[in-house]
């Protein structure tokens, strides 16, 4: 199981659940209803999109992010456009304890980012060019795929070492496996059967 021990039990982490529910999850009631981004059919779609924009909900995940980001001891936080920018920016907005500083990685660089930051092409927002502790944030995981992406440049192209991947939701097809075998750190706050049944 991905959620960490003790989630759960947090009181907003209920109230996180009923507004997944509410603003972010359809089931089309077949197993081919929906196409994802990994090119998987699937019964149930998951769009994080309003979650992350809704004022009540955002802050929640923002809450519950920062919560575990404490305890992994996370310096930068970021991920791959465009599920994690805003993610990040409402992560980074609501940590009242550490002053982390946030970032994303383009899917293609456009060779401007780092003029200021002297982060690599591709990398923008604060600079990680001098190293530290990065959690990888995702909206959706299936596969694992686009994050292990990011993974992977960010370690090749700076000084920073991922220390875990966290993910509102794990849609349990096969992204924990995925980062297991890749020896990274997974978790997240939900998995689909928290909201499916």
């Amino acid at each position: 199981m991905t959620v960490p021990e003790g989630m759960r039990t947090n009181p907003r982490w209920a109230e996180l659940v009923e507004l997944v529910k509410e603003l972010a999850f359809l089931d089309g009631g077949s197993d081919d209803a929906f196409t994802l981004a990994s090119g998987r059919t699937s019964r149930w779609f998951f769009d994080m999109k309003p979650v992350m924009m809704h004022p009540h909900a955002a802050r929640l995940l923002g809450e519950l992010i920062n919560s575990r980001l404490d305890t992994l001891g996370c310096d930068f936080v970021g991920g791959l456009e465009l599920g994690a920018v805003p993610l990040t920016a409402l992560v980074v907005a609501t940590d009242t304890s550490s002053n982390r500083l946030g970032f994303m990685v383009r899917k293609e660089a456009k060779g401007r980012g780092g003029r200021k930051t002297n982060n690599p092409p591709g990398v923008e927002g604060t600079s990680i060019a001098d190293g530290g502790n990065v959690v990888v944030l995702e909206d959706v995981t299936t596969t694992g795929g686009s994050a292990i992406k990011a993974v992977e440049r960010i370690e090749r192209d700076t000084a920073c070492q991922v220390i875990a991947v966290i993910s509102i939701l794990d849609r349990e097809e096969g992204g924990a496996k995925m980062f297991n075998d890749a020896g990274i750190h997974f978790e997240s706050l939900l998995v689909r059967t928290d909201i499916s049944g």
